[in-house]
């Protein structure tokens, strides 16, 4: 096998906590890697020898980012709901039967060059491990070759067959739920990793919820959420009951369900590309953080509510609209996305963790909200 050491690194996060609090940061640092897995973190002065030699050149050397919640299996284009809602229409969740209509017409090939594309895309951009839904088909052929066609992209599929109910069942909600907990899991769950619902305004509530998820469970997936985007809608405590990854969006949320994920182990993920598409008020970041609740930043790419591949782009909004600290938003889309994923060896550096290392054309982590916008991913390990 080939080492490789990555030296004079100006500035490294590890996000490590037996190196120290939060980004748990080394200056002077190097990074030995053996078969895409770190063997050695430490004091460049101190790195044992490799085959090869990659020189940082003073750069902040960062963990690959962990999107932990994208739809990137759909065709078409919702462009013209971006401009209407910049004109001051309202976002509701019924746009996404329009991406329904377009994914149900478009062939395998035509989706997996896209959902590369946005993949191609991400990875430019610093990130290393995504999470990719279905939910664009809501039918089980078109559910179960998402998920077989998100596969070829990534271990973390996402099964969402309950994102909103087809214009078909728009009649028979509760048959549409036996379909999404029966037929279509049994075809869909062999390409899952994980299952999800829409528990909000539009889509499904409370009740409907649990019997999803729980047949998910039941199904051996692990369950995540979308709650409280569109108002209150009691999911956030659901997802905490359920033993849930993850509950995402938390734009709405009450005193009881910070409370709940603060006493629980469920992440809260915020998605600020989706308040930027939508002008919808930001989630109160602070509020959770300061509550002690463990927090992840995603894209949330999609066609509709958040166009947006770039977690730089969701990190410098994160700080400057919704009171991260650079730091805080640099964990939450690095080691907050890996717990959102249940993964110990992503988000990381440390021997033992994967190699995915971003090398920043910058001296510190700071410049991703300092200079947002600008393309500051140098190279990604």
């Amino acid at each position: 096998m080939t080492t490789t050491l990555i030296d004079d690194i100006g500035l490294l996060v590890t996000n490590d906590p037996t190196v120290g609090p939060l980004t748990a940061e080394l200056t002077d640092a190097a990074v030995v890697i053996d078969d895409g897995t770190i063997v050695w973190v430490g004091p460049a002065s101190l790195a044992p020898a490799a085959d090869e030699r990659v020189d940082a050149s003073g750069r902040c050397v960062i963990p690959g980012f962990v999107d932990s919640h994208s739809h990137l299996m759909f065709a078409g284009d919702r462009a013209d709901e971006f401009e209407a809602r910049m004109t001051g229409q309202t976002y509701t969740a019924g746009g996404i039967r329009r991406t329904v209509a377009a994914m149900r017409a478009a062939s395998d090939g035509e989706l997996l060059v896209h959902a590369r594309r946005l993949v191609a895309e991400m990875r430019a951009q610093g990130t290393t491990t995504v999470e990719i839904k279905s939910g664009y088909g809501l039918d089980v052929l078109d559910e179960s070759r998402s998920l077989r066609l998100a596969r070829e992209l990534t271990p973390e599929t996402t099964y969402l067959g309950a994102h909103v109910v087809p214009t078909e069942f728009a009649d028979d909600v509760a048959g549409y739920v036996d379909l999404v907990t029966g037929e279509m899991l049994a075809a869909c769950a062999p390409n899952a990793r994980w299952v999800d619902v829409f528990c909000d305004t539009g889509a499904f509530d409370v009740d409907q919820a649990r019997v999803i998820l729980q047949a998910g469970q039941a199904a051996g997936l692990g369950a995540r959420m979308h709650a409280g985007q569109l108002g209150f809608s009691g999911g956030a405590q659901l997802a905490v009951e359920l033993g849930a990854a993850s509950v995402d969006h938390c734009t709405f949320l009450t005193d009881a369900d910070v409370d709940a994920l603060a006493a629980g182990s469920t992440v809260a993920t915020l998605l600020p590309g989706v308040e930027f598409s939508t002008r919808q008020p930001y989630p109160d970041a602070r509020r959770l953080i300061d509550a002690g609740v463990t927090v992840a930043l995603a894209c949330d790419c999609n066609p509709g509510s958040s166009f947006t591949s770039s977690m730089p782009f969701c990190i410098a909004v994160a700080v400057r609209d919704m009171g991260f600290s650079p730091a805080e938003a640099l964990w939450s889309a690095t080691a907050g996305g890996a717990a959102a994923l249940w993964r110990e060896d992503i988000g990381v550096v440390r021997p033992g963790a994967r190699a995915d290392l971003v090398l920043l054309d910058a001296p510190s982590y700071v410049h991703l909200a300092y200079r947002p916008g600008v393309p500051l991913v140098s190279r990604v390990v």
